[in-house]
């Protein structure tokens, strides 16, 4: 028996909307208001988003802003992400969810199943990283999150393609992860501290060598649009859900707004050391 999703796709929005949104939709959940859901979207403008424990001093600000680009600090752990010419995705759902249920690692692992579907519906021959990464196991600090991949990432000739972290809060469960599509990846560390420029370029090499775009592997754009066609057809063949094509409904969006106001547009919550 397929689980009934909803699938939403909402439009490009600032990096404060889009975390409050996945945090609202979680809330919901939480309570029985709304059904599983995927959503899918963009950033506009380019954001760079820091894990929950992650610290403020890794963000130069004076180059974010001459770059025009946001901040916003996740719900979710991790490293920082520049979010810009990409798909990002969020899963969330209810604990007892069979998607979902477990530990993170389980849950995790069954996601990835979807995710490694997905990127081979578009054309490319990717591998799930089934082994702790050294760096997070050697407690190496590293601010960039696409530079090493972890546990169940989604890699392409050794080269990590979706950065993905996980919260699970109370009743519910929210996993949300970004697919680079085109574009210059080592942008982030024009957003990043770095003792001096050599170190800068030396990041830059190093994220080069270990991490990538759809479009440097596969030869071709490929566009929002085919990614989260992909997607879906990866979730429903793997996960045994079937969708309902939806909107995030006005007590979402309302809590969404809220939740800008008192948290995710708020220095005290983003900018934290």
């Amino acid at each position: 028996m397929k689980s009934t999703w909803r699938l939403i796709h909402t439009s490009p929005a600032s990096g404060a909307w889009n975390m409050a949104a996945d945090e609202a939709i979680l809330e919901h959940i939480q309570r029985g208001e709304s059904l599983a859901t995927l959503r899918l979207y963009s950033w506009n403008p380019p954001c760079l988003s820091l894990g929950q424990a992650q610290s403020f001093t890794d963000v130069d600000m004076e180059r974010l802003q001459t770059h025009g680009w946001e901040v916003v600090r996740r719900l979710t752990g991790g490293r920082a992400i520049l979010h810009t010419d990409e798909l990002t995705y969020s899963v969330t759902g209810r604990a007892e969810e069979s998607v979902l249920a477990g530990g993170v690692l389980e849950s995790y692992n069954r996601l990835a199943q979807a995710l490694l579907f997905a990127i081979r519906e578009l054309g490319l021959p990717v591998e799930i990283k089934e082994r702790e990464s050294v760096g997070r196991a050697s407690g190496m600090t590293n601010p960039v999150c696409f530079e090493v991949p972890s546990t169940y990432e989604i890699t392409v000739q050794g080269k990590k393609l979706i950065g993905s972290a996980q919260a699970r809060k109370k009743e519910g469960a929210l996993q949300h992860g970004s697919l680079p599509l085109t574009g210059d990846l080592t942008r982030i560390c024009d957003a990043l501290i770095f003792k001096d420029e050599a170190t800068r370029t030396k990041a830059k090499e190093r994220l080069l060598a270990r991490a990538t775009t759809v479009e440097t592997m596969l030869g071709r754009r490929v566009s929002f649009e085919e990614a989260g066609q992909a997607f879906v057809k990866g979730f429903e063949a793997q996960l045994e859900i079937q969708f309902e094509r939806g909107e995030m409904s006005q007590s979402e969006i309302q809590r969404t707004e809220e939740l800008i106001s008192e948290k995710y547009a708020h220095a005290e919550w983003t900018q934290r050391s």
